[in-house]
């Protein structure tokens, strides 16, 4: 079951960069996600309804479901949606594939969880191998304070998923399941964005084009009721920093789909950096002592 749900999160969330891609440029980014998130939190609803489980949280998760409406189901997708109009989608997702060690920093702090040394060293790889995917576009436009600007906000972006991912976490071990806690904290996203689009002025008249239209129908259903119930179930079932494991292969994905359609041409330092990062996630979360081979090559050793 679990090696399912991580295949499905890696295989949706892999894609949808480029769907957010094809969203940018007409209708406001708050706009769209208001839209995205109207229509996944009324499916999302619709599913709890017809499986029967309780619609309404107790008042104690209210709070936690104010703060994940916030963080994940809006200031997140804020800044992926600008910073996917300054760098391509491809590296928006490398940048995002860091939220392993942000999971693991941030429980430390407000959790209380034991921060491992491999966990640092994988944090200061990650960060190179960001800054080797980058170089070229550094290298060009180094005095860009807009390019400065994507990286920046796409790693506020990752720290706000990182905290949605902990108070999915806290709320699945207070009995919640993540289709009622998401079914409300999306419609709570949503509406904060819609109240605020509506302070800024922004026009409601969506993109009728059909790529506009099915970037959203594919935001909204698989990638928002389907990934993000497949992702935080499993942050439930083995924790947010192993669930976070699969954002190490978004990437692969993400570059490989954003190398078809937007024309992404691949570098030497690219190919570096998008190692470094892996290989940095990986140290961090000690995947490669779990090997069996290195187990037993261990114990040969001793």
């Amino acid at each position: 079951m679990n090696l399912l749900l991580y295949l499905t999160t890696v295989l949706i969330w892999g894609t949808t960069w480029i769907a957010i891609k094809w969203q940018t440029g007409v209708v406001a980014p708050p706009v769209s996600i208001a839209f995205r998130f109207i229509l996944a939190s009324i499916v999302m609803l619709a599913i709890v309804r017809i499986m029967r489980r309780p619609m309404r949280p107790p008042r104690a998760a209210w709070p936690l479901l104010f703060a994940q409406g916030l963080a994940l189901f809006c200031c997140n997708f804020l800044c992926f949606y600008y910073a996917e109009q300054i760098v391509p989608s491809g590296l928006v997702a490398v940048v995002f594939s860091t939220a392993p060690l942000f999971n693991a920093v941030n429980g430390r702090v407000f959790m209380g969880r034991t921060l491992q040394p491999s966990a640092i060293v994988g944090a200061v790889l990650g960060l190179v191998g960001i800054l080797f995917l980058f170089a070229p576009q550094v290298a060009s436009h180094a005095g860009d304070r807009t390019m400065w600007f994507g990286l920046a906000i796409t790693l506020v972006g990752t720290m706000c998923f990182s905290a949605g991912n902990l108070l999915s976490s806290r709320m699945q071990s207070m009995g919640l399941h993540p289709t009622v806690t998401n079914g409300w904290a999306m419609l709570i996203g949503a509406t904060v964005l819609t109240l605020g689009s509506l302070a800024a002025g922004f026009s409601f008249q969506p993109e009728w084009t059909p790529r506009y239209l099915g970037a959203l129908a594919y935001l909204a259903v698989p990638g928002s009721v389907i990934g993000f119930t497949a992702y935080l179930t499993l942050v439930g079932r083995i924790g947010p920093e192993r669930a976070a494991y699969c954002t190490v292969l978004f990437p692969f994905v993400a570059l490989a789909v954003s190398t078809v359609f937007e024309g992404y041409r691949w570098s030497v330092s690219a190919a570096v950096g998008l190692a470094l990062v892996v290989l940095g996630n990986l140290i961090a979360f000690n995947v490669f002592r779990r090997l069996p081979f290195l187990r037993a090559h261990g114990r040969a050793l001793r």
